[in-house]
């Protein structure tokens, strides 16, 4: 099934849907009126009916609430995370290791299948299991069914992976550089610039 015209910012708030559904189930919850999830993340019980309204029926029950373990499959066939996700890193710096020891993919589904450097000193050593390969080796990615990829190059180095990634059958581009990279419009960019976040919390905070 397919999904048209539906806002970016509520795909956006799926996936938080997601993981205040799975932290209720933890706790013991079977199910959860759209109040008591708005509660629990901080976003207008208003705004989550409107979100699953995109999608048509969700089950809800007057009095009852939603099945946590019905919605949450169906979050899971919307975003298309209910099977395992196969991502390249591409550049090995503190970022990138940083990203490599992060446990929160397999939340979600992801697994990190390969690592990518320029470095000589990089190129052949482990980490988490994954063998760091040069970059040239980016070409076997369409052939390892690998077709999401994470850039944590630098600057100057973005837009040359991105086409790289791209020519090698890459879909998906989750980019932690500070750079705009351009890509035909098959290919769907995330940028996340942390610095550029944090630029914006001084405005808020009071002067003095």
């Amino acid at each position: 099934m397919r999904y048209h015209k539906i806002p970016d910012e509520t795909i956006r708030r799926l996936p938080i849907y997601r993981r205040g559904l799975l932290f209720l189930s933890e706790q013991g919850q079977q199910n959860v009126s759209s109040r008591n999830l708005a509660g629990c993340l901080g976003i207008n019980p208003s705004q989550i009916r409107k979100d699953f309204s995109y999608f048509g029926d969700f089950g809800g029950t007057p009095g009852v609430g939603y099945n946590i373990q019905k919605l949450i499959k169906q979050i899971n066939k919307i975003l298309k995370l209910n099977v395992v996700r196969r991502a390249a890193l591409v550049g090995v710096g503190n970022l990138g290791l940083a990203i490599l020891a992060y446990p929160g993919f397999g939340i979600y589904g992801f697994d990190i299948a390969a690592a990518f450097d320029i470095s000589p000193k990089k190129i052949g050593r482990k980490m988490k299991n994954i063998t760091i390969e040069d970059v040239s080796n980016l070409r076997t990615l369409k052939k390892r069914k690998i077709n999401l990829a994470i850039i944590t190059v630098p600057r100057d180095a973005a837009q040359q992976t991105a086409d790289a990634l791209v020519k090698a059958g890459v879909r998906g581009i989750l980019n932690f550089s500070p750079h705009h990279i351009t890509v035909p419009k098959k290919v769907k960019v995330i940028t996340i610039d942390i610095a550029m976040d944090l630029a914006r919390l001084p405005y808020y905070i009071p002067a003095g």
